[in-house]
């Protein structure tokens, strides 16, 4: 196994238990106790984790991001449960804009039945998803790729997005706070996402519950720039009021027995 293989393993562990120990992960992956130490080292320089005796704990500060084959396996039923509802906003013949995040690739997944659609993307992962399907036009941005998250970012990416017309733009993010707007966890990023708003008619934000109330690191827009919020789970009361007085769209969804409820 190589070594950002077993790295990638020991993320996952953390995710799932938010700890790992050494001697542990030595037998688990039958390596030397020093050679996971060295891997903890990484991850720890990295800001992905932070060593302790004997082990490592999950840093799970809203401004670090994980690898992207990381954070495409959290929360996978919120993931198609958002991607059931964005699906169902889109019409066959429309351009839309993609972000490069795993909502994105869920929500790609969930549109391959529709026809003539026109999707302008900077995610390679949504690239590779829609590269079997016919009748679409799917547009790559170009740009600089990000080591680890699968994105194209910069000037080439900003440029090519703002020479666009969209119907909507689909994007999500790492935080929304009702005083500090919709964050991201990377100023490259928060920069494509911006011309992405600017470029589409509707603008919807997909996001799942576990990003409420977080702010990240680099600031997107102001929640009025968003004309919905589609996630997992129903808001807040607080939310849904702040929606009902900002004039935001909600789509969220209920109990697998129930249907879905669109709430404005």
């Amino acid at each position: 196994m190589l070594a950002v293989e077993r790295r990638n393993l020991i993320l996952e562990k953390l995710q799932d238990e938010k700890k790992v120990v050494v001697s542990e992960l030595s037998i688990l992956f039958d390596v030397s106790e020093e050679t996971i130490r060295r891997d903890l080292d990484k991850l720890d320089k990295e800001g992905l984790a932070t060593k302790s005796y004997g082990g490592a704990v999950l840093n799970e500060s809203t401004s670090l991001d994980m690898p992207f084959n990381i954070r495409k396996k959290r929360n996978l039923r919120g993931k198609q449960v958002i991607a059931e509802l964005v699906s169902s906003l889109v019409q066959e013949g429309e351009h839309i804009i993609v972000d490069p995040s795993t909502t994105a690739v869920a929500i790609a997944k969930a549109l391959k039945s529709r026809k003539r659609l026109t999707v302008i993307t900077n995610s390679i992962e949504v690239l590779v998803e829609l590269s079997d399907v016919s009748g679409w036009d799917v547009i790559c941005t170009g740009g600089t790729l990000r080591e680890n998250y699968l994105a194209l970012v910069g000037s080439r990416t900003t440029d090519v997005i703002a020479s666009f017309h969209a119907d909507k733009a689909i994007l999500s993010c790492k935080g929304i706070n009702m005083d500090n707007g919709i964050t991201d966890s990377n100023e490259m990023f928060s920069q494509v996402k911006q011309t992405m708003l600017k470029s589409a008619k509707q603008r919807i934000l997909a996001v799942d519950h576990t990003k409420f109330d977080n702010i990240a690191f680099s600031r997107i827009c102001e929640l009025s720039a968003i004309d919905m919020v589609v996630t997992d789970l129903r808001p807040s009361e607080e939310w849904m009021n702040y929606f009902a007085e900002k004039g935001i769209r909600c789509l969220y969804g209920k109990d697998e027995d129930e249907n879905r409820c669109l709430c404005e």
